[in-house]
């Protein structure tokens, strides 16, 4: 809705934008149709709250803003609220469908009937009326001759929904979509979840880097292989579902593609002593996770040890912020990339992003960037990943995902707890650049990494994570602690 408004009004004095078939659908003749994979349904005590009780809450929403019903098309937002999960989309663990939240009588889950067997049908039959997907503009129709008040969000409602309710004589409140807040704010159980699934994590990359740094140096992996190597490791675990997006696996100048990914024509071999930048993440049936570390092959320049320091010290920054209420995102962003601007450097992207629980990998509404003006909240899960990149040579990134709690220290303030459990190369860090306050935090992160993770490794494994979680000393010729 929103993007057909800014169309009309850049174009406003020269033509008008005119509603149209779908010209692809006319010459594409072999489309596939929409896939049709089961559901899975949520049990409370993997998800926290019941899916009626979810309803609820947003029925008094719908009261209190004087609307009938709220239209919902996102799939992330429609699992959430009927604690529902599915395998439609590569990578995202949801089913394709639409909803509608009346405020006096069940929803409308609008949704292939092929996907749910007898006993989901008669479990979902109590919260929800299940209705067929083409169903959907015929109910806004009738919404709309009711003279109905539709809640719609315009940044993500089809105008193809909107025309249809404002043509039949109804109403559109157009306000952001209520499910998108709720669903960011994490509840207990999904925050346990969440941390269950970064021990897990935890456990794959240690196992992963271990052998990264006993093959790597050889200068003979390549993107893929390291990318399909992390891959297998993670599926390990019998509770990973699916990764949560397609690996960066970027050697050399590649690492400062942002958001490069690898090919069968792109593929490199990853040379001694380059550095390698590794995006990745996993999903989990009890949560999802993202991380990003650049990996060590045999050395690195000083300006390479200055780089990655400073993006380091940009990240504790994060990490280490208490905030009173009220903070967005926009307001703490700068914070990541203070060292990298005493020195001239910077990064084109954002710091960090929302995460869902078992779902996107990417949810709004809140994140670290200049672009978010929501106010940060307990329970939420962002991401925190400052980078710098040489274009040509090579790129830099440190990525940790942070929960947002209440600060211990002062009222009315907040502050993060990390979630992510695996160490930072120490190797590329040039000591006399961080403050005793960061080595400080650096230690005691590595200490919570080696005593959490080491009892689920042994062998090879477990002594490498011994080695990467020591101390690290003030000053670079010093031996570090064990």
């Amino acid at each position: 809705i929103s993007q057909v408004r800014t169309l009309k009004k850049q174009l406003e004095n020269h033509s008008e934008p005119l509603p149209f078939k779908n010209l692809v659908e006319e010459i594409w003749d072999e489309r596939p149709p929409a896939p049709v994979t089961g559901i899975r349904l949520l049990e409370t005590e993997r998800c926290g709250v019941a899916a009626g009780q979810k309803i609820s809450d947003l029925q008094e929403q719908l009261a209190k803003n004087n609307s009938d019903a709220l239209v919902l098309n996102i799939s992330e937002c429609i699992c959430w609220l009927f604690n529902i999960r599915g395998r439609d989309v590569p990578n995202i663990p949801v089913t394709l469908a639409f909803a509608l939240v009346h405020r006096n009588k069940k929803p409308e889950l609008f949704i292939n009937p092929a996907k749910l067997d007898m006993e989901q049908k008669e479990r979902l039959s109590p919260i929800c009326r299940l209705r067929q997907p083409e169903k959907l503009l015929d109910t806004l129709g009738s919404l709309g001759k009711k003279q109905a008040t539709v809640w719609a969000d315009p940044g993500n409602c089809p105008e193809l929904f909107g025309q249809t309710i404002r043509e039949n004589g109804g109403c559109l409140l157009e306000r952001a979509d209520p499910v998108m807040a709720a669903k960011a704010i994490k509840n207990q159980v999904e925050i346990k979840g969440m941390k269950r699934a970064h021990l897990l994590d935890g456990i794959a990359m240690a196992r992963f880097l271990q052998w990264f740094d006993e093959n790597a140096p050889g200068g003979e992996t390549s993107e893929i292989e390291i990318a399909s190597r992390l891959e297998n490791f993670r599926a390990m675990e019998p509770d990973m579902v699916d990764i949560s997006f397609d690996t960066i696996a970027g050697s050399g100048p590649n690492g400062a593609i942002i958001h490069y990914r690898v090919n069968e024509r792109t593929n490199r071999i990853l040379k001694a002593s380059e550095l390698m930048l590794l995006d990745s993440g996993a999903q989990y049936l009890c949560g999802t996770t993202d991380i990003t570390r650049t990996l060590f092959s045999g050395s690195c320049t000083p300006e390479q040890r200055d780089h990655f320091t400073r993006v380091l010290k940009g990240m504790i920054a994060i990490s280490t912020l208490s905030f009173p209420r009220g903070t967005t995102g926009s307001q703490i962003d700068i914070l990541a990339r203070h060292a990298l601007w005493q020195a001239g450097l910077n990064y084109s992207h954002g710091t960090g992003h929302g995460v869902g629980a078992f779902l996107g990998v990417h949810e709004g509404p809140a994140g670290i960037a200049p672009r978010y003006q929501v106010p940060l909240e307990a329970g939420m899960v962002l991401s925190n990943e400052p980078g710098y990149y040489l274009e040509g040579k090579y790129g830099i990134r440190i990525e940790n995902l942070l929960h947002v709690i209440e600060s211990p220290d002062f009222k009315d303030f907040l502050t993060f707890e990390t979630l992510t459990l695996v160490p930072i190369d120490t190797r590329l860090i040039e000591p006399v650049l961080m403050t005793e306050a960061e080595r400080d935090w650096l230690n005691r992160y590595h200490a919570m990494v080696w005593q959490k993770v080491s009892p689920h490794l042994d062998g090879k494994p477990r002594d490498w994570l011994q080695q990467a979680c020591r101390n690290i000393r003030a000053h670079p010729h010093l031996p570090a602690d064990e």
